[in-house]
C-alpha cells in the first residue's frame, strides 16, 4: 500500500468516526453551482463559504466549460434545482503554460510526467507515447479574463441552459485569496 493511500484511508477513518452529516438533502441547500479549476491551491468551500451540502462544485483542468462541465451544470439545475452558476478561473493557472501542440508532442514521446523550466517543457519518459493527444482539445488559454468570458458565453448560449439563470464570472487570486469580478463576463452572464 502506498504512503498516500495509507494517509488518505487513515484520514477517512478519523472523518467517518465523527461524521454527522448523513442526513443532508440531495439538492444543494444554497441552490447554486461553481465551475472551477482542479488546482490544489483552490479551496471552494473556503473561498465561497461553503459547508457540505451547500452547493455543487464542478472541477476540471482550467475550470473550463467543456461538454462534460455543461452536462453537470444542466443536471445541477434541471434535476437538483440550482438557480445560479459561478465560473471561477484563477491566477497562475497551469493551463496557461502550454497549448494543444505542446501537449500532443509531449504525449507522443511518452506518457510519463514531463517537466518545465526556463526553456519550456521537456519529456522525461522512456516511451512509448501515443499520438492520441494530438486529437484532443486541451482547452488551454493565454488570457484569463478572456477565458472566463468565453466560458460564461458558452454556458449562457447553450441550448440546454435556461436564459433566466445568472452566470457569474470571476478570477480567484491565488496570492490574496480574493475573487475578482470579470465585468464583461458578468454582463454576458446576466439573465435575459
Amino acid at each position: 500500500m502506498s504512503k498516500i493511500l495509507t494517509e488518505v484511508l487513515q484520514a477517512n477513518q478519523g472523518y467517518a468516526s465523527t461524521f454527522t452529516k448523513g442526513d443532508l438533502a440531495l439538492p444543494p441547500a444554497r441552490g447554486f453551482a461553481i465551475l472551477t479549476c482542479m488546482d490544489a491551491r483552490l479551496h471552494p468551500s473556503k473561498y465561497a463559504g461553503l459547508s457540505e451540502g451547500d452547493a455543487h462544485v464542478i472541477r476540471n483542468a482550467g475550470g473550463r466549460a467543456s461538454d462534460d462541465a455543461i452536462r453537470s451544470l444542466v443536471i445541477s439545475h434541471k434535476l437538483l434545482g440550482t438557480q445560479e452558476f459561478f465560473v471561477i478561473h484563477h491566477t497562475d493557472c497551469g493551463m496557461q503554460l502550454f497549448n494543444n501542440d505542446i501537449m500532443g508532442d509531449l504525449l507522443s514521446k511518452s506518457l510519463d510526467t514531463a517537466s518545465i523550466d526556463a526553456n519550456g517543457w521537456h519529456d522525461n519518459g522512456k516511451g512509448p507515447g501515443s499520438t492520441d493527444g494530438k486529437y484532443t482539445n486541451w482547452l488551454t488559454f493565454k488570457d484569463n479574463e478572456q477565458s472566463v468570458l468565453e466560458d460564461v458565453n458558452r454556458i449562457r448560449n447553450h441550448s440546454l441552459v435556461p436564459n433566466y439563470i445568472p452566470i457569474y464570472g470571476f478570477i480567484y487570486d491565488v496570492k490574496t485569496g480574493k475573487l475578482v469580478e470579470v465585468p464583461a463576463a458578468m454582463r454576458a452572464g446576466s439573465p435575459n
